[in-house]
């Protein structure tokens, strides 16, 4: 759209607005002056019903009167119907046009440092409370993401596949890949923010060479699975708010249940479950998994 006729649909936004607060402002006023009037019609005709009984002729001047109020009336439901109609097609027109002025002004996109701000804040699950871990400071391939773009495509229709790509390739979602594929794509970073947000699949930073499902669902709970959680987290030096220790060697990822409630406290490693935990099972399992080559 032209610059021109931008200015022309917000014009005529503006006015058609205006116009339509002049017929508010007009019913209003039509409304009070007919209740003054009403008001008034009704004094004269009792006042003339008073003088009826001793002169006839005042009858026909109560007729007249009742007459013209009736009349009146009339004549304010016919004015108000055409303002309604007119009130509705202006109120219709403004906003059509403020539409349209509206769509064609750019809307400033977060910038992904931002963006990355927004996707570390805490969030809850029905576990408690889960942050992820620091972000790994190497550089992801650029290439690897515009050879995704190239295949999936640059549409805004594209972005749930491409991050479960860059997230099946690299472990989580790199900062530089997302803003390789917002240069490259469609997908603004308010996108991605509430692509990655809403679904529990993504996270923002890098996982552990094994990913360690406690299972804190009821049974679990009450089982003991916070001991687990926390001997494991103790055990492997898991920093408050993190999910993966230092070395990256295990992510601790808290989850509502795993199906097998019957074996309480339950933890996955990787596909393998391990059940009627204690703390010190947890540990010995864990450490035995990691030595294995």
């Amino acid at each position: 759209m032209t610059e021109k006729r931008k200015r022309a649909a917000l014009a005529v936004s503006l006015v058609a607005a205006a116009l339509a607060l002049g017929c508010v402002a007009a019913l209003l006023v039509d409304h009070f002056v007919t209740l003054g009037a009403e008001a008034a019609a009704t004094t004269r005709i009792e006042a003339l019903e008073l003088e009826v009984g001793t002169d006839a002729s005042v009858a026909t001047r109560i007729e007249a009167e009742r007459e013209r109020v009736t009349q009146a009336s009339l004549a304010r439901q016919a004015r108000g119907g055409r303002l309604a109609w007119l009130l509705l097609g202006l109120s219709s027109l403004a906003v059509a046009t403020g539409k349209v002025w509206a769509s064609t002004r750019p809307t400033p996109s977060p910038s992904l440092e931002r963006l990355q701000a927004a996707a570390v804040e805490p969030t809850l699950g029905l576990v408690g409370e889960r942050r992820p871990s620091a972000p790994l400071a190497t550089e992801p391939d650029a290439e690897f993401v515009d050879c995704l773009v190239r295949r999936l495509g640059p549409s805004r229709e594209t972005a749930i596949p491409l991050l479960q790509a860059i997230q099946n390739h690299f472990g989580y979602l790199p900062d530089e890949a997302l803003q390789r594929v917002c240069e490259t794509t469609e997908i603004t970073p308010a996108q991605i923010a509430g692509t990655s947000s809403f679904y529990a699949q993504f996270r923002r930073s890098p996982v552990g060479r094994h990913v360690v499902r406690v299972c804190h669902g009821t049974a679990c709970h009450v089982a003991g699975a916070t001991r687990v959680d926390d001997e494991l987290r103790r055990h492997f030096g898991i920093r408050p708010g993190e999910d993966t220790d230092p070395d990256r060697r295990v992510t601790l990822d808290a989850v509502a249940c795993v199906g097998c409630c019957s074996l309480a406290p339950v933890m996955m490693v990787g596909d393998e479950t391990a059940g009627r935990l204690t703390p010190a099972a947890a540990r010995n399992i864990l450490d035995e998994t990691l030595v294995e080559p």
